[in-house]
């Protein structure tokens, strides 16, 4: 990854891409060296709505689901919770670091 820190705010990740798909391209995300990789929210956006799959995402490194055909209030909810919870986790950790 060759941006800079805070270049990007969310990243919206299909899972069924040629060559690398979602869970890989995830885990090398999160893998990277790169200073935004663990804490970049990533949300998987695809057909595939099982439990198996909403499981497999988030054991990718993902933070959440969204399902398609995409309902037009789900975008905006899941990424709400998503920066919601990032947040309380950065107060959490600014409480230990006291």
């Amino acid at each position: 990854m060759d941006t800079l820190p805070g270049t990007y705010n969310l990243i919206l990740m299909d899972i069924q891409m040629p060559v690398l798909d979602g869970y890989a391209a995830t885990r090398a995300i999160r893998s990277s060296d790169h200073p935004s990789a663990k804490t970049l929210p990533i949300i998987s956006m695809t057909s595939n709505a099982f439990v198996d799959d909403i499981r497999a995402a988030i054991e990718s490194g993902m933070d959440a689901h969204i399902a398609k055909p995409i309902q037009l209030d789900k975008p905006e909810d899941t990424i709400q919770q998503v920066f919601d919870k990032r947040k309380q986790q950065e107060i959490s950790e600014g409480e230990n670091d006291s």
